[in-house]
């Protein structure tokens, strides 16, 4: 057994995430997390809501909240989404909790101890009209490295770039649209990553198993331009994490907290921390997973996430992790993922653009989100979710291959045998051929799964749904019956076993559908497929079984048309 360490990049906290969010980052890495436990494995699936910076202090603004009350109502808001899309974390943090608050200032200590701080005075942007300092997203404007004209103050989300807010060409406030601007001084403690550039670069070559999606963007912030830069970890806001030297006052940051993208990957850590606490362990336990003196030596750590998250996971969280010198756990795998568009045009939570996670599970349950999200992971690639694909997809993949197969077969059973599995009759070679091909099929899905080709995974899984279909099709019981019961009820005893095995294949994908199969079934054996013979055996003659109601309804043209108009880019 294999102890496996999965995070999610965690979500901002203003406002409910889009289809293109949940694909990118949590719902894979809970693909990956549904089918190491399957396999087995002791997995800890950690996720959180980041509650920092400049997107919580605007958007509890806007809802006239205070931001602490905002955060905490919207993290109870994500945490009921990612329960309602089956999301199976072992805990669901906050980046405000004290466990990160401490955390975060024990690893600013650490490296201030080592010499990777420095204290600089720099030019920051202020806004007159606001009476405030305007850090990275108070701040957009032209980018001027590829001419976006809604570049953030920290980075440009057209070309990746990160800047600086006095980089921008034309800026202007987020909070008053206000231009009246000027440049003023102000001191910040810089994490310095140059420092460590040799020490990231050959941990970054060390990994030859991850997406070139991943090394290429590493890469380019290695050496694209200057090269890796020192960062600023601090921040003129009100609202984060108070600027300390391990628990002591750091003299000359006072009002000032940590930047939300030092503290919030330290929440990975802090949450596993946090499920400790909630499930009274000490702290050995979470620290098993985190500490490599303490247990984590044998922990495989592997992050999921966009690949606009991908500078920050290869460079800066890894630098505030080696350049502490403490034992701490450094990610194995970091599966990335390209941008999810939507039907013509970019989903974007700013500007309310696409279906959004409450949009999609007040419309369909969540399996047939998951199933098509899955299926067209953008991970080679950028993908577009339309809703002709999206009703194409449901309608033949779910409904008309595994719901059918399953209506169709139980359906004849019941009205032929009776509501168990009959006795009688022996495999055909038909029914051994079958066996063969699932077994190399079953075999690559295993590969990979393991390997993250979701998308693979999701078209290997389809395929041992349509080789049940087309032997159910070809074999034909409901004729061998007239002729022949004993050869009708082996196609059915194998049929039935079949969709026991379907329901465990396919829990990664579709938990709710696998377990209503299940029930329906009348089995909890969720044992992972050694031997697909063994497997197909696992349901005996006379064990009862249900017909169930419709697994997967088909969508309408009409319905289809309907959302297409309710969902044309804007969030109601």
């Amino acid at each position: 057994m294999a102890r496996i360490l999965i995070t999610s990049a965690i979500p901002y906290i203003n406002g409910i995430k889009h289809l293109g969010n949940l694909v990118g980052s949590q719902l894979p890495a809970d693909l990956f997390a549904r089918y190491m436990r399957a396999r087995g494995h002791e997995v800890m699936f950690i996720c959180a809501t980041d509650e920092h910076g400049t997107p919580a202090e605007l958007a509890a603004a806007k809802a006239g909240q205070p931001v602490d009350v905002y955060c905490a109502e919207m993290h109870e808001v994500q945490k009921d989404l990612a329960k309602g899309f089956r999301l199976s974390f072992d805990h669901f943090g906050r980046s405000s909790s004290q466990r990160n608050h401490r955390l975060t200032q024990h690893f600013a200590g650490k490296l201030a101890d080592n010499g990777l701080i420095r204290e600089v005075t720099e030019k920051m942007v202020f806004s007159i009209d606001d009476n405030r300092f305007l850090p990275d997203r108070y701040i957009e404007g032209t980018c001027p490295n590829c001419g976006y004209d809604s570049a953030r103050g920290d980075q440009c989300d057209n070309c990746t770039k990160q800047l600086d807010p006095t980089d921008l060409i034309n800026p202007h406030s987020t909070i008053s649209g206000s231009t009246n601007l000027e440049v003023r001084e102000t001191k910040h403690l810089y994490l310095m990553q140059r420092s460590l550039k040799d020490k990231l670069e050959a941990w970054i070559d060390s990994k030859t198993d991850w997406p070139v999606l991943t090394t290429s963007i590493a890469k380019k912030w290695l050496h694209d331009g200057d090269g890796l830069q020192d960062r600023g970890i601090t921040r003129d806001l009100f609202w984060g994490i108070p600027v300390k030297k391990g628990d002591q006052p750091w003299p000359g940051m006072e009002g000032k907290v940590f930047y939300v993208w030092f503290d919030a990957p330290i929440e990975y850590i802090a949450g596993t921390a946090e499920w400790a606490d909630a499930h009274g362990k000490p702290d050995a336990e979470w620290e098993r997973w985190w500490r490599t003196d303490k247990g984590a030596s044998d922990v495989t750590y592997y992050q999921f996430m966009g690949k606009d998250n991908v500078p920050f996971h290869t460079l800066s969280f890894p630098a505030t992790i080696l350049g502490s010198g403490e034992p701490w756990k450094l990610v194995d795998y970091l599966k990335s993922f390209n941008y999810l568009n939507y039907d013509g045009g970019q989903f974007s939570t700013s500007r309310g653009r696409g279906v959004f996670m409450d949009q999609a599970l007040s419309i369909l349950p969540s399996d047939y989100w998951r199933w098509w999200l899955l299926s067209h992971a953008p991970e080679s690639s950028d993908s577009e979710f339309t809703w002709e694909n999206f009703q194409g997809s449901v309608n033949k993949d779910l409904a008309d291959v595994l719901g059918n197969f399953v209506s169709r077969i139980t359906k004849f059973c019941a009205a032929k045998f009776g509501p168990a599995i009959p006795a009688g009759g022996s495999y055909d070679d038909r029914a051994l051929a079958l066996i063969a091909d699932l077994e190399t099929r079953v075999r690559a899905y295993e590969t990979h799964m393991q390997e993250m080709e979701v998308r693979k995974a999701a078209s290997e899984l389809r395929a041992i749904w349509v080789a049940g279909n087309e032997y159910l099709q070809s074999a034909a019981p409901w004729t061998a019956f007239k002729t022949d019961p004993e050869a009708a009820a082996a196609i059915v005893r194998l049929s039935l076993n079949l969709v026991r095995l379907y329901a465990v294949l396919s829990e990664p994908f579709i938990p709710d559908a696998a377990a209503t199969m299940l029930k329906d079934m009348g089995t909890d054996n969720r044992t992972w497929p050694g031997p697909v013979a063994e497997a197909l055996e696992a349901l005996p003659s006379g064990h009862a079984f249900a017909v169930p109601e419709v697994l997967f309804r088909k969508i309408a043209d009409e319905e289809r048309e309907e959302w297409s108009k309710r969902f044309a880019g804007t969030r109601g």
